[in-house]
């Protein structure tokens, strides 16, 4: 089992970090005011994440199986330990933000003249790859320049809470499966009900704000300067958010719990 919990932690280090370091690739757009072909290479992100979530949900689910089978089976420390993986996964693309910064400004130069994916990934020679050295930054974070940066506290506090539903989930319903074995196939289907309330707040509250910021980048240059801060600062929202779900992973169970029996 414990091979088995390396590797669904991988996976979910892979997608966090994956998902996280889409802001690089909206800020080297912004700079290079090429944002819609930088859009385009969040759905390979996103294709990334979503493969790697394929293969972990059910290896995920199987941990819950052997919860069912001998209570002596340490689930919840199984479901934390992957909970941490994803706050990992955030860490790691934080402090890789300014290297894929420059690196995907990069390839949003390549893909314009290329065309397509797959003609920019033919066109990528032994010496690109090397050179790809040079684009390596150190991560440089001073609270200080973090103050004035003009963002409302509700709008970091609702993204914390947000990515906390979402990081927790899919986890919560597992748990909840373990909880109630005689529905637990009902319970482990129920994780939407605690998506679909992060998916209204992220469609209502954040992603309509963050457009903003990044349309306000577009057109003031003193702005574009600051909107790698302030994406930084949404990627600390979202680290922060993953270790809030550590706190809702057992009441989310229990509240998802409560909602199946009422079904």
């Amino acid at each position: 089992m414990t091979n088995s919990l390396i590797v669904v932690c991988l996976l979910t280090l892979i997608i966090h970090t994956a998902e996280t370091l889409s802001y690089s690739v909206r800020f080297a757009g912004v700079k290079l005011n090429k944002i819609a072909i930088a859009l385009s290479l969040t759905g390979i992100i996103v294709l990334v994440s979503r493969t790697a979530n394929m293969v972990q949900a059910p290896l995920t689910a199987k941990f819950v199986d052997y919860g069912k089978i001998d209570d002596s089976f340490p689930l919840l420390n199984y479901l934390r330990i992957i909970m941490l993986a994803s706050s990992l996964g955030t860490l790691i693309a934080i402090a890789l933000f300014p290297t894929f910064v420059g690196l995907f400004g990069r390839i949003i130069s390549k893909l314009e003249i290329e065309g397509s994916i797959p003609k920019l990934l033919t066109s990528v020679t032994v010496g690109q790859l090397k050179n790809t050295r040079k684009y390596i930054r150190r991560p440089k974070v001073r609270l200080r320049s973090f103050r004035y940066l003009g963002i409302p506290k509700r709008f970091i506090v609702m993204n914390i809470f947000v990515t906390a539903f979402y990081t927790v989930g899919v986890l919560s319903s597992m748990y909840a499966a373990k909880l109630m074995p005689d529905l637990s196939t009902t319970a482990s289907q129920a994780s939407g009900l605690i998506n679909g309330l992060a998916t209204i707040l992220l469609t209502v509250f954040i992603d309509p704000q963050l457009g903003i910021i990044t349309h306000k980048a577009t057109e003031n240059v003193e702005y574009r300067d600051q909107l790698g801060k302030i994406y930084v600062l949404l990627m600390g929202s979202r680290f922060l958010g993953s270790l809030l779900g550590q706190a809702l992973l057992v009441p989310g169970a229990y509240i998802i719990c409560w909602l199946v029996k009422l079904l």
